[in-house]
């Protein structure tokens, strides 16, 4: 009997004592979640997004976790493919919003962000997005910080490169017939306007999932533009476009405000892309900082190979990380979160020197509602994206 009430004693003692583990294990960890497209044409953007936020997390975590108010909490990332479809984004944050997660990274099209929007309001969640939809970041929507560059912040630094680089003198813009894509498109076109640039091709677009560019990119050609503008392209469809454009003879510039992906460019394009612009990581080798060398280094192991777009994708949960360590009400409280934008300013860990990284903002949308990601502009040049510029989005 004694025996046998000792074991019951025991076994009883055992459960609280690994209930008690269990509950300060949870304590301790840190839930992040990413919700983006990691399938079909723009699937590099949210995998990207997906494998930049693991790395970190896992240089945290070998450390023993972030430190946030006198406590560490390790790190776990929750990864969930959008597949380009609203229904199914929404209810990915609904699934992450009911395990906790306060903080969503994603997603990557302004429709996709769009359908979120109302969930994270009502479940005052927070998200970073890669979307350039305006209505996202300022009043009344306020759930929502934009992770990176927008394409009408960049567009006019790359047209008045061409314009003083290049002797650009005309333009055409295309895109695909999808609202993130032609809001880009209208964007691209009212910056090139402003520069004095003529516009030939203002609202051409090819459908979603057409592999046949040579009708869209005829008529584009035909209008002779001194520099073609691919808005919003996805990195599967860019190579497509611009090698058809490189066969019908065209000699120009081609660019665009979106980042892409040098091993599908060289895969399909090869050495017709070259020249191509784009939106490249914002930490460029020449000014990357001692720490962005190890997560460029941890990254590659971690992927098998390095993404350039994802020296700007790095910046999200860093600067979550930051603010959170700054205000250790903001693990639960969204709203101390929002609060602390306004003012929070920190070094950029990710360049060399003391260059500033704050949310920014003000200008475009009334607030600081973006993270001050440096912007670099890449060119492709044989299989390799090659910064040639660097600037910064005026508050």
């Amino acid at each position: 009997m004694n025996k046998l009430r000792v074991s019951k004693t025991c076994v009883g003692l055992a459960a609280v004592l690994l209930g008690a583990v269990q509950y300060a294990y949870a304590d301790d960890v840190l839930k992040i979640g990413v919700d983006g497209v990691m399938s079909g044409a723009a699937a590099s953007w949210g995998l990207v997004n997906k494998y930049a936020a693991e790395t970190t997390a896992e240089m945290y975590n070998e450390q023993g976790g972030v430190l946030i108010g006198g406590k560490k909490y390790k790190i776990e990332i929750v990864a969930l493919d959008d597949k380009n479809d609203p229904q199914v984004s929404i209810e990915n944050v609904e699934k992450l919003t009911s395990q906790g997660v306060k903080y969503i990274i994603g997603p990557n099209i302004d429709t996709t962000a769009q359908a979120v929007k109302p969930t994270l309001e009502r479940e005052k969640a927070l998200n970073f997005p890669y979307a350039f939809s305006k209505d996202l970041y300022r009043a009344p929507a306020n759930a929502s910080v934009l992770g990176m560059v927008a394409s009408y912040q960049v567009g006019p630094l790359v047209y008045k490169y061409l314009m003083d680089k290049k002797g650009v003198k005309s333009i055409s813009f295309v895109a695909s017939n999808e609202a993130d894509a032609k809001n880009q498109q209208t964007e691209g076109v009212a910056a090139a306007r402003t520069l004095g640039l003529k516009v030939i091709a203002d609202q051409d677009s090819y459908e979603p999932g057409t592999t046949d560019f040579m009708p869209i990119m005829t008529k584009i050609v035909r209008g002779k533009p001194d520099a073609i503008v691919l808005s919003g392209v996805a990195p599967a469809d860019a190579p497509l476009l611009i090698k058809t454009a490189r066969e019908l003879g065209y000699k120009g510039s081609i660019s665009t405000e979106t980042s892409q992906d040098a091993k599908t460019l060289e895969q399909i394009a090869g050495t017709k892309a070259n020249g191509f612009l784009s939106v490249g990581g914002a930490s460029t080798p020449a000014l990357e900082s001692d720490y962005m060398k190890t997560f460029v280094a941890d990254y590659t192991k971690h992927v098998g190979e390095w993404n350039d777009e994802a020296g700007t994708k790095v910046y999200a949960l860093e600067v979550i990380l930051a603010v959170l360590q700054k205000d250790p009400k903001a693990l639960t409280d969204v709203d101390a979160f929002k609060h602390d934008m306004a003012t929070f300013s920190m070094v950029n860990p990710l360049l060399k020197g003391k260059t500033q990284l704050e949310f920014v903002g003000q200008k475009d949308f009334g607030r600081r509602s973006q993270i001050g990601v440096p912007v670099v502009i890449d060119e492709f040049q044989n299989g390799n994206l090659v910064p040639i510029f660097v600037g910064q989005v005026q508050n």
